[in-house]
C-alpha cells in the first residue's frame, strides 16, 4: 500500500447465499436467521424450529426466486455492491491522488468481515472508516454488522482505529439521489405517478423496545416528498418482507397495494430507500409480487425504480460520507 494513505474503507452489506442452489441458500439463511439480532427468540426454541420446519420448506422456494434474478457474474446484491465498491475507491483514490484501500464485506456468507479486515490490517490500514450500506439505521443490520466486525476483531492483539457510521437517513446528498432518480424515471415514462416508498418491515416489538428504524424511514420518506413538492395525497409509506405471525411495521405493503387502486389510484411507482443495492428483496418481492398484487386489484401501470446502486449520485454520496469521517487522520 501507498504510504501516503492514512485510513481504509470498509464497506458492509447484508449478504447472499453463494449460488442459487437450495444448499447454498440454506447455509446462508441458517447463518442470518441464528443471528439474535434478527431473531431474538430463545435459541433452544428458535433453532428446532429453524432447522426442522423453516430452512427445510423455505430454502427450495427461496432458492428459485434467487435463480430468477441471478446475474451472469453472481448475485445481485454482491455484483452491484462489488461494482459501487469499485467506483468508490476510484473516486477517492483520483482525489487523493494515490490508492485508498477500499473492501466490502457482507454480515452473512462471503465475502466476510474477517477477510475483509484482515485485507485491510495486511494492505497496513490503522485507521478504518466503516460504512454499512443501510440508510436508515436498526439494530437488526446495522447492529449486526458492527457485532459481527467486532467479532472478527476479537482475536485481533493489535487493533486499528474505528470510525462507525451511524446512518444518512436525512443526508441531503442521498435525499437529493432519491428525488433525483424518482424524477428520471417519470421522466423516462413520460408522467408523475403516484409515489409508494416501501422499506424493509422489523417486527413492531423491536421499535417499541427502542429502535430507532421507524423514525429514520419516516424521515427519509418525509424529506424525498419535499424534495420532490408532493402533497400528502401524492406519495404513501408502507413496509414489506414480514416473516412469520407477529405484528410487524405498519402499513403493510402487500395491503397497501391492494386497496390503492380502488381508491382511485391505479398508476404507481414504487422505490425502495432502505435498500442502497437491488437485491431479491427488490428484484423480486417488489417488482413482481407487489406489482402483481397491485395489477390484480385493478391498477393499471407498475413501475418499480431502481435503488442507487452504482450510478453517480450513489458514489458521490459515499464518497463524502468516506471523507467527512476521515477528517481526523487527514
Amino acid at each position: 500500500m501507498n504510504n501516503l494513505s492514512n485510513y481504509g474503507v470498509l464497506m458492509m452489506n447484508l449478504g447472499t447465499p453463494d449460488g442459487p442452489q437450495a444448499s447454498d441458500v440454506r447455509r446462508y439463511l441458517r447463518e442470518f436467521l441464528s443471528d439474535k439480532r434478527v431473531v431474538d427468540v430463545n435459541p433452544f426454541i428458535w433453532q428446532p424450529i429453524l432447522n426442522l420446519a423453516i430452512l427445510p420448506f423455505r430454502s427450495p422456494k427461496v432458492a428459485k426466486v434467487y435463480q430468477q434474478v441471478w446475474m451472469d457474474e453472481g448475485s445481485p446484491l454482491l455484483v452491484l455492491s462489488n461494482r459501487l465498491k469499485t467506483n468508490v475507491k476510484k473516486a477517492l483514490s483520483d482525489k487523493a491522488g494515490h490508492s485508498v484501500p477500499v473492501e466490502l464485506a457482507m454480515t452473512y456468507g462471503n465475502p466476510s468481515v474477517e477477510s475483509a479486515a484482515k485485507s485491510l490490517r495486511e494492505q497496513g490500514v490503522k485507521n478504518i472508516v466503516v460504512i454499512p450500506m443501510y440508510p436508515q439505521f436498526s439494530a437488526t443490520t446495522t447492529g449486526a454488522a458492527y457485532d459481527r466486525l467486532m467479532i472478527s476483531l476479537k482475536k485481533c492483539p493489535h487493533w486499528p482505529s474505528l470510525q462507525l457510521l451511524h446512518d444518512y437517513a436525512d443526508h441531503p446528498m442521498y435525499i437529493k439521489a432519491l428525488a433525483n432518480s424518482v424524477r428520471d424515471q417519470w421522466d423516462k415514462q413520460g408522467e408523475r405517478r403516484h409515489l409508494v416508498l416501501s422499506y424493509h418491515g422489523i417486527p413492531k416489538r423491536y421499535v417499541s423496545n427502542g429502535d430507532p428504524y421507524a423514525r429514520r424511514c419516516e424521515k427519509t420518506s418525509q424529506l424525498v416528498a419535499e424534495q420532490l413538492e408532493l402533497g400528502d395525497h401524492e406519495w404513501t409509506h408502507v413496509y414489506q418482507s414480514r416473516f412469520g405471525r407477529e405484528e410487524w411495521l405498519k402499513p403493510y405493503a402487500d395491503a397497501t397495494l391492494k386497496a390503492l387502486p380502488s381508491m382511485g389510484i391505479k398508476k404507481i411507482n414504487v422505490i425502495s430507500p432502505a435498500f442502497s443495492i437491488d437485491c431479491i428483496e427488490t428484484l423480486e418481492e417488489v417488482t413482481l409480487e407487489l406489482g402483481d398484487e397491485f395489477k390484480d386489484n385493478g391498477g393499471l401501470a407498475f413501475d418499480y425504480i431502481p435503488a442507487l446502486n452504482d450510478t453517480l449520485d450513489q458514489v458521490a454520496l459515499y464518497v463524502n460520507l468516506i471523507e467527512k469521517n476521515t477528517q481526523q487522520w487527514s
